[in-house]
C-alpha cells in the first residue's frame, strides 16, 4: 500500500470530502462500489433564483472545490459544457445546466479564492471558460497521478488505486445535451466530484512524500495562468486519412469538403461526423468524381443520401478544380521550428545523433523518478533544442534555451544536466 492509499485509508479523510460512511471498511483485494451520492442526487440547477442559492452556498463553504464539467463530444458542434457538477465542504454537491444558466461567471467569482480540484484539468478548462468559470489557483488529480507515478490515471482508475472505491464510468460517452437528463446520467455526474478532493488531498500527501509537489504545483500553475490556445491553423489537414492525399488538387477537394461540412455541422449544432465522414471526404479527393452520378458510388455517398445533399457535395469537389495552381495548398502541414525527425539523419546526421542522444538520457531520467518523458520535458522541446543548440551548450545556454520554450523551473533543474551531457557527447 502507498502512502496515498494510507491517507486514503484514514476515515477522516475519507469522509471530508463527502465518501463513504465512517463504518464502511478500505478493503484493498475488493474495492467498495460506490453506488449513490452521499447526500443524494442534487436537482439540477436550470433558474436564475436556484443558481443564487447555490452561488451562495459555495462562497460560504470552505476549503477546495472540485469541479466537473460533461461536454456532448460526438453529438453537437463544439466542446461546450452541457453539465457543470461541483462540490465543497460547507456547500454539498451542485448540478448546474448551463444550457438554462449560461453565464455562471458570478459563480467563478464566488469560488475564485479557493482552489479548484479538476481532472485532466486542460480539457475541461476551455468549456468551462466559455460560462465564465476561470480558476486562479487549480489541483489536476489526473496529471498529480502522472508525476506520481500512477500506471492508469483516468478517474476510475485513481479512485480505485487511491481510494479503494469503484465508480460507474458507464455514461462517459453519452449525449449531455439531452434534455431532461435521465436519472442514471445525474448520478454518475454526481459521483464524478463526490471524492474529488477526498483524492486531491491523498495525492498531495502522496507527492509531498516523493518530493514532488512543488513541481506539481509550478504544473498546475502553468495550466491556471495559459491563454486560450490560438485557433488552429488549416484544420482540414487534420482530416483522418490525410496521408493517402498527395496532390495538390486533392488536398483542395479535402479543404472544400472539410470547410463545407463545418459550416453545415455548426449551423445544425452536430458533430461534424455526423454529417459527412473523413472516409468520405478522403475518398471524394482521391477520386475527383467529375458529377453527381460518379460521387454516389463512393463510400460515404450511398443510397442513403439524397440529391440535393449530394450536389451539395459535388459543388464542394468541383470549386475545388477551378483555382490556377498557385492557389492550391502545398503538400505537408506548414509548421514552425525543426523538421520531422524522420527526416533529420538525411539533412543533418549530427542534429539526428544528438536528438538521439537526448531521448535517450531524458528516458533514462524519468525512469529514474518515475513519471512520462512527456511530463518531465516535452518532446518539442527537446528537439528544438537538438535542432539549434547553444553554441556552447553549458548548463546556463541550455538552461536559458529551455526555458524560452516554456519549461517550468522544477524541469529545468531536472533535465539540464543530462541534456549538457548528451549535447557535450555529440558535440
Amino acid at each position: 500500500m502507498t502512502d496515498a492509499q494510507e491517507t486514503a485509508a484514514d476515515s477522516s479523510l475519507r469522509t471530508a470530502g463527502g465518501g463513504p460512511p465512517d463504518d464502511v471498511a478500505l478493503d484493498e483485494a475488493s474495492p467498495t462500489p460506490l453506488l449513490e451520492p452521499r447526500d443524494g442526487i442534487p436537482p439540477v440547477i436550470a433558474d436564475a433564483a436556484s443558481l443564487a442559492e447555490v452561488v451562495s452556498a459555495f462562497a460560504a463553504g470552505t476549503g477546495p472545490v472540485a469541479v466537473d464539467a460533461e461536454r456532448a463530444s460526438g453529438y453537437r458542434y463544439g466542446q461546450r459544457a452541457y453539465l457543470v457538477q461541483l462540490r465543497r465542504a460547507g456547500a454539498g454537491s451542485a448540478l448546474i445546466d448551463p444550457v438554462a444558466c449560461p453565464d455562471l461567471s458570478g459563480l467563478g467569482e464566488a469560488i475564485a479564492d479557493a482552489e479548484w480540484v479538476l481532472h485532466a484539468a486542460t480539457q475541461d478548462l476551455p468549456c468551462l471558460r466559455e460560462i465564465g468559470m476561470i480558476p486562479e489557483r487549480i489541483f489536476d488529480t489526473e496529471l498529480a497521478g502522472r508525476l506520481a507515478g500512477f500506471p492508469r490515471v483516468g478517474l476510475g482508475a485513481m479512485v480505485e488505486s487511491v481510494l479503494g472505491y469503484v465508480l460507474e464510468k458507464g455514461h462517459s460517452a453519452v449525449d449531455w445535451s439531452t434534455r431532461p437528463l435521465p436519472e442514471p446520467w445525474l448520478r454518475y455526474a454526481a459521483l464524478d466530484v463526490e471524492l474529488l478532493v477526498d483524492l486531491r488531498d491523498a495525492l498531495e500527501k502522496e507527492l509531498d512524500r516523493q518530493g514532488k509537489l512543488d513541481w506539481a504545483h509550478q504544473e498546475f500553475d502553468a495550466i491556471a495562468s495559459a491563454p486560450p490556445p490560438e485557433p488552429r491553423k488549416d484544420p482540414w489537414r487534420r482530416t483522418s486519412g490525410m496521408h493517402k492525399v498527395r496532390k495538390r488538387r486533392q488536398l483542395a477537394v479535402v479543404r472544400e469538403l472539410w470547410n463545407a461540412r463545418d459550416r453545415i455541422a455548426q449551423r445544425r449544432d452536430v458533430s461534424p461526423g455526423k454529417v459527412l465522414s473523413d472516409t468520405a471526404i478522403v475518398e471524394a479527393a482521391l477520386a475527383l468524381p467529375p458529377n453527381v452520378h460518379a460521387l454516389s458510388s463512393l463510400t460515404g455517398f450511398g443510397h442513403r443520401m439524397g440529391r440535393r445533399q449530394l450536389e451539395q457535395w459535388q459543388g464542394a469537389v468541383d470549386r475545388a478544380k477551378p483555382p490556377p495552381a498557385t492557389e492550391l495548398p502545398q503538400p505537408g502541414q506548414p509548421h514552425a521550428g525543426p523538421p520531422p525527425p524522420r527526416s533529420w539523419a538525411d539533412r543533418d546526421p549530427v542534429a539526428a545523433a544528438r536528438l538521439t542522444a537526448a531521448r535517450a538520457a531524458v528516458m533514462a531520467l524519468a525512469e529514474q523518478l518515475n513519471m512520462p518523458q512527456e511530463n518531465l520535458i516535452t518532446p518539442d522541446t527537446v528537439r528544438r533544442l537538438c535542432w539549434e543548440p547553444p553554441a556552447t551548450p553549458d548548463a546556463q545556454s541550455v538552461a536559458a534555451v529551455l526555458t524560452s520554450y516554456g519549461a517550468r523551473a522544477w524541469q529545468v533543474e531536472q533535465v539540464t544536466p543530462v541534456l549538457v551531457a548528451a549535447l557535450s557527447a555529440t558535440a
